[in-house]
């Protein structure tokens, strides 16, 4: 079948009772496209995801995915997309290729196309040497890499990845990154990918989302999002940031500026040549700074930005990571 867009929605809206968790979506996605979608928790990513899936029922609006209404569709739209949910669903007693082969009979593929399609697509995530492997003895990486070969069994047109890397190592989630990238390079499915790292975004997107309270606050290209932040990124820790932020705004640095808990976030032209400006500023008004930051501009500025809230990146999870280790040495 051809259609135009891969995904198109249509004021596409859910309601629970008073809450609305998704508000009038509209969106386009190109067949080929590798989108991805991001949001703080509970700005109405999963909800758009499961009424896209038609695990769930819109309130008004509508959809078309592989061109099939998630309304009156609601079959063909399953048989035609691939899902890798974020928590694990495959079964521990069997083996990855029993895993496989089952999924396949859930499909009706029939037995030998399947056995082709599996060697080709356990070949595809690396783990031809352990398909006859119980699960149980795979590690964390190996069961990603399994689900998205699984995934993928039936020919899907359109791919959906929630928060596929969630709780893996770097060099796991550097492998299973570069495992979509080939995926992409080699098929013209669609890829809808859900994610907190920002780093897996920008790497894998050719463009994303971001949604907050219900609503799409921006689409385009990772490196359009960052370029619209004009100049450095400035980042003041102060007691006092909402003084700070008054006298800030009583000199012209041709800057943008949000405060997030107790930091002051400057999108500064020329960052270098006007920080001392800043720190004398501040020390004139009796304001002590704890500390000034600058760095160029990445899609978690961009996020912070759009949203006002903090996304999860690589080095903050190895952050966590240290700090668990630490609280696990002391009990």
């Amino acid at each position: 079948m051809k259609y135009l867009y891969a995904i198109e929605t249509f004021s596409l809206t859910k309601r629970y009772g008073k809450i609305l968790a998704l508000d009038s979506l509209d969106l386009k996605i190109a067949p080929g496209e590798v989108f991805g979608l991001l949001g703080p928790n509970g700005a109405g990513k999963t909800t758009a995801i499961s009424m896209l899936c038609t695990v769930n029922s819109p309130t008004s609006g509508t959809a078309l995915v592989n061109g099939f209404d998630i309304r009156r569709q609601a079959g063909k739209v399953r048989r035609s997309i691939g899902i890798v949910f974020q928590d694990p669903s495959i079964d521990d007693r069997l083996t990855g290729r029993e895993n496989m082969m089952l999924h396949a009979t859930l499909y009706d593929i029939g037995k030998q196309h399947a056995r082709k399609r599996i060697n080709e697509l356990l070949d595809l995530v690396g783990l031809t040497e352990r398909a006859d492997s119980p699960m149980k003895t795979y590690s964390g990486g190996m069961r990603r890499r399994l689900e998205l070969a699984r995934g993928l069994l039936h020919s899907p047109g359109v791919l959906f990845l929630d928060e596929p890397t969630l709780g893996l190592d770097p060099q796991t989630r550097e492998h299973l990154w570069s495992h979509i990238e080939e995926l992409a390079r080699q098929s013209d499915i669609t890829v809808i990918l859900t994610t907190h790292y920002m780093e897996e975004a920008e790497r894998l997107c050719s463009r994303v989302g971001i949604i907050d309270s219900g609503r799409i606050k921006i689409v385009d290209t990772p490196a359009n999002l960052i370029g619209a932040l004009q100049g450095d990124v400035v980042t003041v820790i102060t007691s006092k940031p909402a003084d700070f932020l008054d006298r800030i705004k009583e000199i012209n640095l041709n800057h943008q500026a949000e405060v997030v808990d107790s930091a002051v976030r400057l999108h500064l032209s020329e960052a270098e040549k006007n920080v001392p400006v800043i720190v004398e500023l501040a020390s004139a008004a009796g304001i002590e700074l704890k500390s000034v930051s600058i760095h160029k501009p990445t899609l978690n500025d961009v996020f912070l930005h759009y949203t006002g809230k903090e996304i999860r990146t690589e080095e903050a999870e190895n952050e966590m990571r240290k700090a668990m280790r630490a609280i696990g040495r002391m009990r």
